[in-house]
C-alpha cells in the first residue's frame, strides 16, 4: 500500500487544470466515491491490524495533500476571474452623478410645524398623550357621562368595554391638569379616530390640535385674543374672524370660530359654498365640572380650551379639495409641496 500512496502522490503533484470545471474533475478523481484516495480507505480494512494505524495516517496525509492541491487550483482561478470582472466592470468613481432625490416633510407635517411654532411663540408647551385611551379620560372626565347622547355622535372604536382609540385629543388636557398645577398653557397635537365613512372630507383617522390655558382670571376675552393672534399669524393681519355660539359638553360658554373666506373676502364663492365664512375651530371656557374632576378649584381658577382639525386647516392653506390625498402617498401629489 505504501507504493500505491507514493504513486498517487506523484500523480497528484503533476495534476493541472485550465478552469474550475477541471478542478472539480481532479477532486472527483481523488476524493469521489470511486476516487483513488477513497479506494485506499476501502483497502485499509484488509490490512493486518498492526499496519492499519500507520497506513491510516499516511492516507490521511495524502487526503489533506489532495485538498490543498484543489484549494490552490481553485484560488488561482477565482483570483483570475476576479481580475477579469474588475476589468470588465471598471467604473470611474470621479465621474459626476445625478442629484439624489431627498425626501421632504409631509404637507400635514409642514402645517403642523407652522401651527406649533406660532403657539410656542405665544408661550405654549407642546405635549402628547396615548392614542389608546380609557373611557374615563376620553369621555367621563370631560363631562360626558356614559348615557350622554354626545357619545353617539362620535362613533368610537372600542377595544374593550372601557378602552378605545381616542376620539379627540382632549384627554391630554385631563392628564396634564391631573399632574400639573396652574398656570397651564399647552397644545396637544395628535391622531384621533372615529368611525366615519371615507370620502373627500371624512376619514376614520385624522389629526387634531387641542389647546388649553388655565390660570387665575382667565376670561372669554383672553380666549378671543389668543385665537385672533393665532389666526393672524397663520393667515395674515388682514384676516377677518367671528365667533358663533355653539355647544360642547366640556366647555361653557362654547363657540365656533370662523374666518372670512380668503378667496372672496366674505362675499360668497365656491370655496366657502356661498357663505362667505369658513369654520376653522371650536373653543370655549373650560367647564367647572372638568376643573373639579381634576381637583382644580373652579372658584379660584378658570381656563379656556380650543380644538382644530389639522387636515381642515391644511386643505384650506394648501388649496387641497380632497382629504384622501394626504393619506394616499401619491408622489405626484407630495412633490408639489
Amino acid at each position: 500500500m505504501k507504493e500505491k500512496i507514493l504513486e498517487i502522490k506523484q500523480q497528484l503533484d503533476a495534476e493541472q487544470a485550465s478552469d474550475l470545471k477541471q478542478v472539480d474533475e481532479v477532486r472527483v478523481k481523488y476524493l469521489g466515491k470511486s476516487g483513488l484516495v477513497t479506494g485506499l480507505m476501502k483497502e485499509l480494512g484488509a490490512l493486518p491490524n498492526e499496519e492499519k494505524p500507520l497506513m491510516g495516517k499516511e492516507i490521511n496525509v495524502l487526503k489533506m495533500a489532495v485538498q490543498d492541491k484543489i484549494d490552490a487550483l481553485t484560488a488561482s482561478f477565482e483570483s483570475d476571474e476576479l481580475d477579469s470582472r474588475m476589468q470588465e466592470e471598471w467604473l470611474d468613481v470621479t465621474l459626476p452623478v445625478g442629484a439624489k432625490k431627498i425626501g421632504k416633510k409631509h404637507p400635514l407635517n409642514l402645517i403642523l410645524d407652522k401651527i406649533c411654532d406660532i403657539f410656542i411663540g405665544m408661550g405654549f408647551n407642546v405635549v402628547h398623550g396615548p392614542e389608546v385611551e380609557t373611557d374615563y379620560y376620553n369621555f367621563e372626565a370631560l363631562n360626558i357621562p356614559k348615557d350622554h347622547p354626545a357619545r353617539d355622535t362620535q362613533d368610537s372604536f372600542y377595544i374593550t368595554e372601557n378602552t378605545l382609540l381616542r376620539t379627540q385629543t382632549s384627554p391630554v388636557q385631563i392628564r396634564v391638569m391631573e399632574e400639573t398645577k396652574p398656570p397651564i398653557r399647552i397644545i396637544a397635537p395628535g391622531r384621533v379616530y372615529r368611525s366615519d365613512a371615507v370620502d373627500s372630507t371624512h376619514s376614520p383617522l385624522f389629526h387634531q390640535i387641542e389647546g388649553l390655558v388655565v390660570d387665575k382670571n382667565i376670561t372669554m376675552a383672553n380666549l378671543k385674543g389668543c385665537l385672533n393672534s393665532f389666526v393672524k399669524a397663520l393667515y395674515g393681519e388682514k384676516v377677518k374672524t367671528r365667533f358663533r355660539p355653539h355647544h360642547f359638553q366640556f366647555t361653557e360658554p362654547s363657540a365656533e370660530m370662523d374666518i372670512a373666506c380668503p378667496k372672496c373676502d366674505g362675499k360668497g364663492c365656491n370655496v366657502c359654498k356661498g357663505e362667505g365664512w369658513i369654520e376653522i375651530l371650536g373653543c370655549g371656557m373650560v367647564h367647572r365640572n372638568v376643573l373639579s374632576e381634576v381637583d382644580i378649584d373652579p372658584d379660584v381658577y378658570s381656563g379656556f380650551a380650543f380644538g382644530m382639525g389639522l387636515e381642515r386647516i391644511a386643505m384650506k392653506d394648501l388649496g387641497v379639495n380632497d382629504l384622501r390625498l394626504f393619506f394616499e402617498n401619491d408622489v405626484r401629489f407630495l412633490q408639489q409641496f
